[in-house]
This record gives structure tokens, sequence and C-alpha cells, in this order.
């Protein structure tokens, strides 16, 4: 059964435009979890714009399914995760201004310092996913840097504003997710799903995890986490 793994980033953002104490990620991952999620994800960025180190390390300490750190391939950030040991590690790219991640990581070009990152945090007892757009190159460099996991960013195809569009991006991530199963990597999706296109996804057989936040965080202000949650299994379940 494919499993749902809840990204809680947004439930920090509401919390960091004031400054204030709630409401609590760590308390959202705590619902989510007994709602069903299998995972919880969190993006630890550069400039702390919503996920703090506080956060990271007490859901270290709480997350009884698997923590997912996000993070960029940086110093600062692999010392942090060797440090507080999550159950995976999903490199991604980051650039201050964007609001959210907006493509795959880079590995083709930035093949060698990936896979040394890679090497580094599997030394650490740490498991290694690598977020990447839907494209063959990026599967196999992916590969070659000997990661565990991939994460295939299904954003273009969420975005996409045409039935042909979307055709075309749902095959290129059918493909690459295909691919990766032949490389015998673990296959993880994110970016855009929702409640209206994840259906198009739950059948590509090959998909072990998704990885949801904002859908499910938007729709948690309305019905509640717990609800948002199980709305969104009941949806991969069939």
């Amino acid at each position: 059964m494919t499993r749902l793994a809840i990204n809680v980033d947004h439930v920090a953002t509401v919390r960091q435009a004031r400054l204030a104490a709630e409401p609590d990620p760590v308390t959202a991952a705590a619902l989510a979890e007994l709602a069903g999620a299998r995972g919880i994800v969190v993006h630890l960025r550069e400039d702390r714009r919503h996920i703090q180190d506080r956060d990271v390390e007490i859901l270290r300490r709480t997350v009884k399914t698997r923590l997912n750190l996000e993070m960029a391939a940086t110093r600062e950030m692999i010392d942090i995760a060797l440090r507080i040991k999550p159950d995976l590690v999903t490199l991604v790219p980051e650039k201050r201004q964007e609001l959210t991640t907006e493509g795959g990581l880079d590995v083709v070009r930035q093949e060698q310092a990936v896979a040394e990152a890679v090497a580094e945090l599997q030394q650490g007892g740490i498991g290694v996913s690598l977020f990447i757009n839907p494209d063959p190159s990026h599967v196999e460099a992916a590969h070659r840097s000997k990661a565990d996991y991939v994460e295939i960013h299904t954003g273009t195809f969420a975005e996409a504003r045409s039935e042909e569009q979307r055709r075309i991006e749902l095959q290129r991530v059918i493909d690459s997710v295909r691919l990766a199963s032949e490389f015998k990597l673990g296959v993880h999706a994110g970016h855009g799903i929702d409640y209206r296109n994840v259906g198009d996804l739950r059948h590509i057989a090959e998909i072990e995890e998704f990885s949801i936040g904002h859908a499910v965080i938007a729709r948690a202000v309305l019905v509640g986490m717990e609800r948002a949650v199980r709305e969104m299994i009941a949806l991969l379940d069939g």
C-alpha cells in the first residue's frame, strides 16, 4: 500500500508570520500520524523561514513513523543531519527568493558534490533521497550517486493548464518512476499533489510514498488535520 507522508512546513509558516508559539508543527505532526500518515516531512531552510532547529530536534524525539528532513546539500545542513539523525534526508535545491522549491536538484551538473553528500550521510547511518525532475538523465545520475531513493518532482504535471500538457507531463512522471525502479531505487513523489490530481498518480505502482504538504495543511485549516489526512489516505487507497 502506498504510504502518505505529510509535510508540516506550512504549519510553521503560519506560526512564523507572527513569531508566535502556535500553531506548533510538532503537534500537527502528531495529529497526522494519529490519522494514519506513515511519515513526517520538514524542510529546514538556510533562512529558517518556517521550520526551526527546535522543531527538527523535537520531531526527532516524537515522530513515531519516519522523519524525512528536506535540506540543501550544504556543510551546515549535513552537520545538522548527522547530529539529529533523521530516518531519511531528501536533498533539494534551495534559493532564498523562491516561495517554495521550484524544481528538482540538478544532479547531472552537480553529480560529484551530490555523490559526496550522499556518501557522507549514508556513512552516518542516514538514508538519502534526491528530489529530481522527471527526466531520465537525472534518474541515471541519481543512480550513479548511489542514493537510496528518488523523489520525483510532480509540480509540472500538477500545474499543467491543458489536458494535452497534463498527459505529456504525467507520462514523463511514469517513465521516470519506472526507470528509477529498474535501477532499484526507492521511489517517492511530491510537489503540487492535491485532492483532485492524486487520482492520476496513485495508480503508478512503483511509487512507494507520496509527500504532500500544502494541499493537506490548507484543507486542515478548514476541516482539521486528522480529517484532512484521512481524506487523502482514502483517495490513495481508492
